[in-house]
């Protein structure tokens, strides 16, 4: 998507004639049946000297790019009259983690919208032009880079003229807007298309889940078939309108469809550095010379292959002056003092920044956000930081979307906030760690609580008498559970045949219960139903006649006390 930084590098080839000519090659070998489509039309423009459209209506604003071309030398797919080693050439290894992501936005778009047909294919093209797939995997564990990758600023010089629209969330520019993330999005455009790739209950740019399915449903936008080859190129240049960007997506998209290999996160091959020394990014927005310089201009050769005429020599310098008198006293020379390096800040602790009490109702999410405040050696708030929470014990707790461990990165205000926290069903505490991702400073630990559901009234539900011959069953007896008011469901209750005293006690006579093994008991305990009902088991009739008494007590503490009555039988 957004084209990333400065212009394109050339790799494989001696000169850039050489690398002209091998895209030229390797275009004009998808023809018949694959012309360089303009994006807004069905007309074809011509290949060689198409026009570069500018404008913010691509995904990436049309920022400027940062690549090389792929080696001449393309590996073999597995099949073909070489199959493909389990390492391959350096630059068809693609990062686990990026290949992942591609792989499971092509599986999930294919279940929403299979006539597209997204192959994995492009997006790894398009990742390799953006961002160098991650900056060659450089990803933690949930996919999130380690730090943000940025475009320059859409500021007009140059570049497409995009004011701020995220008020900096994304690409700290509150000013104008910049490409953020491996996929390269704009802020604008990430508000349209964001995705929740990696279901953590969030969409980030920075995430290679998140913006490799952005991607791919972007790609696939209207009624798109990436099969058919004119569909795939007003694709790519609805992503960055510039057929030179179409024909190097194009050209890394032919020569992963030869083959790939997987290569562990953080060891993917880099663009070699531009002529200011920077490799893509490093999210300074400097990247590479100016966009105004024709990424395929040739070398500064004669045209006729003529050679250059020889230089005329420069003439000898004048000899340096004189020495002065060795015997002389000479002038002392003062050296100009170095000054001391101003140290960078960098992380020196995560803390609790100011997290209450943690309790909830099982079922219920937890009130309290769990936060932590990231220091610099300076003592300063420190953004950036990357924090990772784990839920810790022997619970069925969980973040959001059933997660047990979620990664955040600090704002500007030093804090990350964990996504909600929910209880389960399991009752009592356990341990929520937050550390800083990737360090051995200490941990941050908050305990958990979660308590029973409960109610605080009950009620027999039903007016009818409960009447039964000794040696028969009662009527079925049914009860409500609400708690301020309102039905309180899955709430434990015990029911008890309790003696008629100032302070009851279990009665040992009269009705009862049945246990699995069809043995009399006269304590019996269940749950309500979802909407706070509940049914007790068949009650049978035993005992002297007379009147006897059921008690139902909510956890909660809330009682109701029903009367049976045992009749003699018939004589």
């Amino acid at each position: 998507m957004a084209a990333q930084f400065g212009r394109r590098l050339r790799r494989g080839a001696t000169t850039a004639a050489v690398a002209a000519a091998a895209v030229a090659a390797l275009s004009a070998s998808q023809a018949p049946g694959s012309p360089l489509v303009a994006s807004d039309g069905d007309q074809p423009t011509t290949g060689a000297a198409g026009s570069t459209p500018s404008g913010d209506g691509a995904a990436s604003g049309n920022s400027p790019y940062f690549t090389d071309l792929p080696p001449l030398n393309t590996p073999n797919k597995p099949g073909t009259s070489v199959n493909l080693p389990v390492t391959g050439s350096a630059e068809s290894g693609i990062p686990a983690s990026i290949l992942a992501a591609y792989k499971k936005a092509q599986q999930t778009v294919a279940g929403t919208d299979a006539a597209c047909r997204l192959p994995w294919q492009l997006l790894a093209a398009i990742g390799k032009v953006e961002s160098g797939q991650a900056r060659g995997g450089r990803v933690d564990a949930q996919g999130t880079t380690l730090s943000p990758i940025l475009g320059p600023a859409l500021n007009g010089q140059g570049f497409a003229l995009i004011k701020d629209t995220d008020d900096g969330a994304y690409d700290g520019d509150s000013t104008h807007d910049r490409a953020v993330g491996p996929m390269q999005f704009i802020p604008s455009t990430w508000a349209t298309w964001g995705q929740d790739g990696n279901a953590d209950g969030r969409k980030d740019p920075n995430n290679i889940y998140d913006a490799a399915l952005a991607a791919g449903r972007y790609l696939c936008a209207g009624s798109r078939d990436l099969a058919l080859a004119a569909d795939l190129d007003r694709a790519v240049l609805s992503y960055n309108h510039s057929d030179e960007y179409l024909r190097t997506v194009r050209t890394w998209f032919e020569y992963y469809n030869r083959g790939t290999h997987e290569v562990p996160d953080g060891t993917g091959v880099l663009p070699v550095e531009s002529s200011t020394g920077t490799h893509p990014g490093t999210g300074s927005g400097t990247h590479g010379s100016s966009p105004s310089s024709s990424p395929s201009s040739s070398p500064s050769s004669s045209p006729s292959g003529s050679p250059s005429p020889t230089p005329t020599p420069k003439p000898p310098s004048k000899p340096s002056p004189t020495p002065s008198d060795p015997g002389g006293p000479g002038t002392p020379t003062t050296p100009t003092p170095t000054p001391d390096p101003t140290p960078s800040p960098a992380l020196a602790a995560v803390q609790n920044a100011g997290t209450g009490e943690l309790s909830a109702t099982a079922g219920d999410a937890f009130a309290e956000r769990i936060k932590v405040l990231a220091k610099s050696n300076f003592g300063k708030p420190l953004a950036k930081v990357s924090v990772t929470f784990t839920v810790v014990g022997d619970t069925d707790a969980a973040f959001d979307g059933g997660k047990k461990t979620v990664t955040v990165a600090t704002g500007t205000d030093g804090t990350a906030a964990a996504p909600v926290l929910k209880a389960g069903e399991k009752t009592g505490t356990f341990t929520v760690r937050a550390t800083a991702t990737g360090t051995s400073l200490p941990a941050v630990t908050y305990t958990a609580t979660v308590t029973a559901r409960q109610a605080d009234a009950i009620a027999r539900t039903g007016t009818a008498e409960l009447t039964a011959v000794a040696g028969q069953t009662f009527a079925d007896v049914t009860a409500r559970a609400t708690y301020k008011g309102a039905a309180a469901g899955r709430v434990a209750v015990t029911a008890t045949m309790i003696t008629d005293a100032e302070k009851p006690v279990e009665n040992d006579k009269g009705p009862y219960f049945t246990n699995d093994d069809g043995d009399p008991v006269r304590t019996f305990a269940f749950t309500t139903d979802a909407d706070g009902t509940l049914t007790l088991p068949k009650i049978y009739a035993d005992g002297a006649a007379g009147t006897y008494k059921l008690r139902l007590t909510t956890e909660g503490g809330a009682t109701v006390v029903i009367e049976l009555t045992v009749e003699a039988p018939a004589a």
